[in-house]
Formats: structure tokens, C-alpha cells, sequence
């Protein structure tokens, strides 16, 4: 798949609509880290869409990507991103490759990105992608999610962009020492963002915004259908 797609559209074009997405979708509504807020103005959305919707790639919601998938909407990707509280030095673990785009905000933002996918078509147009984009600093393979990467571990946070019926210990137990893990939890059809910081043989746990994202398939999460 040709991702490399305009639609008529200039580079001028598609800026504007990334800083117009920026200014209304995120930081009117409480996205205020600057860094993130940048990133988010900078990448390329419109690249790691289907064709077919990259004239909708900085609408406000979740776009299908094919293979029963979906490309986040631009203010969870940012809410996600924010809530890690990135300094640039982490090494940070995403369960959820997808598209490659928020893999791509993440690898802006920290020193080391690995990346985990369960559908193999969508980790190699995903590594194709970033590839092609001039990202190199990460690590990808296409495994179960809900197992995370323990030869890797542990990480400075873990980023989970499918919802889960419960905070997997697998991914808990990955964390540095105020490592930071942020997942949607609840139902299949509904959840609860949940941001859940190390703290010695503990876990400091908060709830965000209410969501809805594909489920988490694995061991350690929903069975597939």
C-alpha cells in the first residue's frame, strides 16, 4: 500500500490542518505539555491512514485501518503521550504498533521505542512506514501484546492502545521504579483510561477520561473473537 498519498493537498495544506487539530482538539481541551503539543503538530497523520481517509486524518475521532483495527483519535494519542510524562530519556514499551503513528509521537519524544503488534500485516506496513518517514530508534516484532517484552524490561512506561478487562501484572511487573503504565480498562465496548505509577511493591492508580478502543487480544486479556 502506496501510504505516501496528498489528495490534491500541498505540504502547506496538510500543516495547517495538523496546527488547526493542535489548537482545537487538544489544547483546548487540557493537552498542555508543549512537547507534546509540538510533536503532535509535526508528524504526519494523513501518512499512516488508508488512503481512502486521509482527508479525515486530523478529524476529531478514531479512523479504521483495516484487519478489525483503528487509528486513535488525535486527542487520545496526546492524553496517552501526556499522561508518560516524557523527558526524552526513556525507554519506553507500546503494546499496540497499529498504524506506526502514535509509535511515531513516541519517538520524538524518548531515547528508545519498543513496539509490539499482534497482526503481522499491520507491523509490516506500520515498520515500512516509519521506515520510509526516516524513523529508525525503535524496536518491533509481532508477538502477544498482553505479554509485553520481558528480555527488554524494565521500562521507563508502558503505553497500551487496545482496552483491556484488567490491568495486566505481565506489564506492571515490566515497570522501572516509578515507571508510569497507561491503559484503557473495562469492557469490550467501553472503558476508563487508567494510569498506573510504580511505587516500590505498589501501584498508584488513576482514572482519566472514558474511551473506547479495540480489545486487548492475549493471554492476558480478552479471548479473540
Amino acid at each position: 500500500m502506496n501510504r505516501n498519498h496528498t489528495n490534491g493537498k500541498s505540504d502547506t495544506d496538510w500543516e495547517y490542518e495538523r496546527l488547526s487539530m493542535v489548537e482545537d482538539q487538544l489544547r483546548k481541551r487540557g493537552i498542555s505539555d508543549e512537547r507534546v503539543l509540538h510533536v503532535m503538530g509535526k508528524v504526519p497523520r494523513h501518512l499512516f491512514v488508508p488512503p481512502e481517509s486521509s482527508n479525515r486524518a486530523y478529524t476529531d475521532g478514531p479512523l479504521p485501518l483495516g484487519e478489525g483495527q483503528t487509528v486513535s483519535q488525535p486527542y487520545m494519542v496526546a492524553l496517552m503521550t501526556q499522561c508518560l510524562e516524557l523527558t526524552g530519556a526513556e525507554k519506553i514499551l507500546e503494546i499496540g504498533t497499529g498504524s506506526g503513528y502514535q509509535s511515531a509521537i513516541l519517538m520524538e519524544l524518548v531515547r528508545e521505542l519498543y513496539t509490539v503488534e499482534r497482526v503481522h500485516a499491520l507491523a509490516e506496513r506500520a515498520e515500512q512506514q516509519l521506515v520510509t518517514l526516516g524513523y529508525h530508534r525503535f524496536h518491533l516484532r509481532v508477538a502477544d501484546g498482553t505479554q509485553g517484552w520481558p528480555e527488554e524490561a524494565p521500562f521507563d512506561g508502558i503505553i497500551v492502545t487496545a482496552g483491556a478487562p484488567a490491568v495486566p501484572d505481565t506489564l506492571l511487573n515490566q515497570l522501572h521504579e516509578n515507571g508510569t503504565l497507561v491503559i484503557p480498562v473495562g469492557t469490550r465496548y467501553s472503558q476508563k483510561l487508567c494510569k498506573c505509577t510504580k511505587r516500590g511493591n505498589t501501584y498508584r492508580r488513576e482514572e482519566d477520561t472514558m474511551c473506547v478502543f479495540v480489545p486487548l487480544v492475549g493471554e492476558y486479556g480478552w479471548e479473540d473473537e
